[in-house]
């Protein structure tokens, strides 16, 4: 089989942003080092951190290995996109400071490329570590199926962690780089931007990467400010892409059953926090979407007595066992 042809720089760079992650990137660093695959370069990207003086010395025995560019916080978009401009290399491979590979990371996902030349962009499995609950597969909770399209992107049927993908640097840029106006989930506006660019997107089950969930600082522990990030770029997506008629339906649809979820989840803090009206206003706006039987009781129960102990609690004790979108 043809090998990809080499460059003159290394054939992958790898991309680590990093923000108030000295005690986690050690870590980090030594998994990329442990690397079966060798032929990269690492360039990590100081994002106007706190913790500058105890990341530099973290950093410092890596002297020599990485690319070490200090700048103003951008957020994680911001400090990609200066890498990326930075990095030599044909691909990109895309690590969070706080998380780290598995040793045969790297030359799993090159193997993928050689067997398929026509592939732009490639992500794995990785186990979810929680410094609170038991590890698990992300997969196990956000499972990828069939072909990894723009469609199925947006329905996400295909979920893509991050810090496994690897990608042709001429596919990022061919999309317009990461949106440093998105405070979250830029990401995802990545590969959705990428696949209707025109990128191939192909992934392998195993679990190849460690992804950390313990931060308590991390931008995805809110469940609400999460799901209102991912409508957002649903119609940012429907506004800036010259997207064809079925694309406008699909990304449409979905837009709404994840503004529903957002009222759902806006509900959920209201009620928590016992403003029972307010509540019952967003639970009837997402139920208007949703139509579940459940969601109507919550409703109806609010309505009949909103600041009665027991409609709190009955309403809580549904909303415990109600699946979202």
């Amino acid at each position: 089989m043809e090998a990809i042809a080499n460059t003159t720089g290394p054939r992958v760079s790898i991309i680590i942003p990093s923000y108030n992650t000295a005690s986690l990137i050690g870590n980090c660093l030594e998994s990329v080092f442990s690397q079966t695959f060798r032929d990269f370069e690492v360039i990590v990207v100081n994002d106007g951190s706190p913790d500058t003086v105890q990341l530099e010395e973290v950093l410092r025995p890596y002297e020599g290995r990485i690319i070490y560019i200090r700048q103003a916080n951008k957020r994680a978009a911001g400090a990609r996109n200066t890498a990326i401009g930075q990095a030599r290399g044909e691909f990109l491979a895309f690590l969070d400071s706080d998380d780290s590979w598995l040793p045969n990371h790297l030359a799993l996902q090159m193997e993928v490329f050689e067997q398929d030349r026509s592939l732009d962009m490639v992500y794995s499995d990785a186990v979810l570590v929680s410094d609170e609950a038991r590890e698990s597969s992300f997969m196990e909770k956000c499972p990828s199926e069939g072909e990894a399209s723009f469609a199925a992107l947006v329905r996400e049927k295909c979920h893509v962690p991050v810090s496994t993908v690897v990608a042709r640097k001429a596919s990022i840029v061919k999309a317009g780089l990461f949106d440093e106006q998105l405070q979250r989930c830029d990401d995802y506006d990545m590969w959705l931007r990428t696949a209707f660019h025109g990128a191939k997107i192909g992934y392998r089950r195993t679990v190849q990467a460690r992804l950390y969930l313990g931060r308590p600082d991390s931008l995805g522990l809110s469940r609400s400010k999460m799901v209102e990030a991912y409508w957002k770029i649903l119609e940012k997506t429907a506004e800036t892409l010259p997207l064809n008629l079925e694309q406008k339906e699909i990304v449409s649809d979905r837009a709404e059953e994840i503004h529903a979820q957002y009222l759902l989840e806006e509900g959920k803090i209201q009620l928590r926090e016992r403003r029972p009206e307010k509540a019952r206003e967003l639970f009837a706006e997402a139920n208007r979407r949703l139509r579940t039987l459940k969601l109507s009781v919550v409703v109806r129960s609010l309505q009949i007595a909103p600041r009665s102990a027991c409609a709190l609690l009955d309403a809580w004790n549904r909303f415990r066992s109600l699946r979202t979108v």
